[in-house]
């Protein structure tokens, strides 16, 4: 069994019965205790669960859907290099709206705060992360998204109408270089467009999946983004006509920058 699908089995354990116990895990897979505890160390690192003397508890509400703690753990790798990359390009922004997406939420966990720092977000989840650093976290408001945990409608809209971001970092489901940033839902491409458009300057984050892909709701042309930050995985041929149409393309390395690839490992 891969790491990943085992920890994925971990998360179902705990959403289940609010507790899992090292020990009958161990011997569930049919590997070590050890081996079941780094993969709770992570998980815990990860925000999805407590851990305790010889197990864990839930750390999220039941009502929290399982399907995106299993989309968080997908290309984690990738998503996590993308994030730590994008930190570097903050620059001197200090009034940050923050998307959503899971690689915009490991963007929450590494990026730099301060008293400073406003950070605007629609995102629930990267609210939480925010929630106990030294940063002043807005919450936009309306309607929650129970699938994604997202803000959306008019109040959330309205919210946005009241900042100017000097920087705007924003997920998508798609962008390619004819059809630009795609989102799956209208509520969603609504937020991030009106975002992007109160926004200097503005930064996707897309894992490489999604470059050249399609959703149905547009938010904006790939232009009205300043940068692009994806991983190898994205097709070179699109990038290159995105770049064609001036949109800087930054391809996350093996580790971050001001990173060594043994340190991003350990974060891992």
């Amino acid at each position: 069994m891969l790491a990943v699908d085992r920890r994925l089995r971990i998360l179902e354990q705990v959403a289940e019965d609010q507790s899992i116990h090292v020990s009958e895990l161990a011997a569930r897979f049919g590997v070590s205790e050890m081996t079941v505890r780094r993969d709770i160390r992570r998980l815990e690192r990860d925000g999805f669960l407590k851990q305790t003397y010889g197990g864990a508890t839930a750390h999220l509400t039941r009502s929290f859907e399982l399907s995106f703690n299993a989309r968080a753990l997908h290309s984690a790798r990738e998503k996590r290099l993308i994030a730590m990359t994008a930190t570097h390009l903050v620059g001197d922004a200090r009034t940050i709206y923050l998307g959503i997406g899971t690689t915009v939420e490991q963007f929450a966990r590494y990026m730099p705060t301060g008293a400073d720092f406003t950070v605007v977000t629609a995102s629930v989840v990267a609210a939480s992360l925010l929630g106990t650093r030294p940063v002043r976290t807005v919450v936009v408001g309306g309607s929650v998204r129970h699938d994604e945990l997202t803000c959306v409608g008019p109040v959330a809209l309205a919210t946005l109408g009241r900042y100017r971001f000097d920087l705007a970092v924003v997920g998508a489901a798609g962008v390619s270089a004819r059809w630009g940033i795609t989102e799956l839902s209208d509520e969603d491409a609504e937020v991030s467009r009106v975002a992007i458009e109160r926004s200097t300057r503005s930064i996707l984050l897309a894992h490489g999946s999604k470059i050249g892909a399609v959703a149905s709701a547009v938010v904006a042309p790939v232009e009205a983004v300043t940068t692009i930050v994806t991983d190898a995985e994205a097709p070179s041929d699109e990038r290159r006509e995105i770049e064609a149409l001036g949109v800087e393309v930054v391809i996350a390395a093996a580790a971050a920058p001001g990173a060594s690839p043994a340190a991003a490992d350990r974060r891992m």
